[in-house]
């Protein structure tokens, strides 16, 4: 008798050490949360939808800060980041509700402005970065800088009802894509000078030509 019960507490002993051990390599983590996610990869400057979005449950410890709990918190909201696919959405990745898709990713003293241009659709995406030249004719023609570095947030085509925004004599070129560029209120100012003295002209930089 004193045998079986030293054998039946030996393997409570070693039953218990080993639940113990399978509790440390899987703690307990607490209650979960549902989290907004990306359907599929979503570029910075996207207006979401629902449909670009789904939902799944995460331990609420693991729940990055300010996380999306609905797809329907997040519609009609514009992204200022790349989000990947499967990627948790979060506050700091949405503009202010009721901002426009451009405003959204304008920096504090910047401008944007659109420019119509000659260039074919596939020549030049968002993320770009350009120089404008204008040129002059008259009495003195010549042509001058008047912008580089400059970061193409959008790009228009030229069936868009914003691809004319600036208005003005260029605004009327039809055959290309307008690009919706930043510019700093110096830049705007020399740009709107241009467009309607001149003709712009587009310079798309290299990945590795330096920037100002």
């Amino acid at each position: 008798m004193g045998i079986a019960v030293v054998l039946a507490i030996s393997a409570f002993v070693l039953v218990r050490g080993f639940e113990r051990r399978v509790e440390a390599a899987h703690p307990d983590v607490g209650p979960t949360v549902s989290v907004t996610i990306a359907a599929a990869e979503l570029p910075r400057g996207t207006v979401l939808t629902e449909a670009m979005l789904s939902t799944t449950s995460i331990p609420q410890a693991y729940a990055p800060p300010g996380a999306i709990a609905s797809p329907a918190a997040a519609a009609g909201r514009v992204l200022t980041a790349d989000v990947a696919a499967g990627e948790a959405l979060t506050a700091s990745r949405l503009a202010a509700p009721r901002v426009g898709p451009v405003a959204a990713l304008v920096p504090s003293g910047l401008r944007a402005i659109v420019v119509p241009t000659d260039l074919p659709a596939a020549a030049v995406q968002a993320g770009d970065r350009v120089e404008l030249y204008a040129t002059y004719g008259g009495g003195h023609p010549h042509a001058e800088l008047v912008a580089s570095g400059l970061e193409v947030l959008r790009v228009l085509s030229s069936s868009s009802p914003t691809a004319g925004i600036a208005g003005s004599a260029a605004g009327s070129r039809t055959d290309g894509v307008s690009l919706v560029v930043l510019v700093d209120p110096d830049s705007a100012e020399r740009l709107a000078y241009a467009r309607t003295f001149g003709a712009i002209e587009v310079a798309i930089l290299g990945t590795d030509v330096p920037t100002g």
